[in-house]
């Protein structure tokens, strides 16, 4: 892996004079990607057509984001309450 690394390096894939994102623009941008990865599993369970869709083709996928429900649930309720959190302060 440090090999890759110094190889990425040496041929420019990652600049090394400049940062590209600071800790606190990721603290700031995390909770907004927390609330929409909630919202889009969330949207996509719930939504009767997309149900009946994967019903009549059999989408197999569809059955491993049951299994995410309760997860995106939480990523709505926090990411919410985080991003509100990270707007209002």
């Amino acid at each position: 892996m440090d090999q890759f690394l110094a190889r990425a390096i040496k041929i420019n894939f990652v600049p090394t004079d400049k940062v590209l994102m600071t800790l606190s623009q990721l603290d700031y941008i995390f909770p907004f990607f927390v609330f929409s990865y909630g919202i889009m599993i969330t949207f996509v369970l719930e939504n009767k057509a997309l149900q009946k869709i994967a019903a009549e083709r059999q989408f197999s996928p569809m059955q491993g984001l049951v299994a995410h429900r309760g997860l995106a649930f939480i990523c709505v309720v926090v990411g919410g309450l985080w991003s509100l959190q990270n707007l209002w302060f």
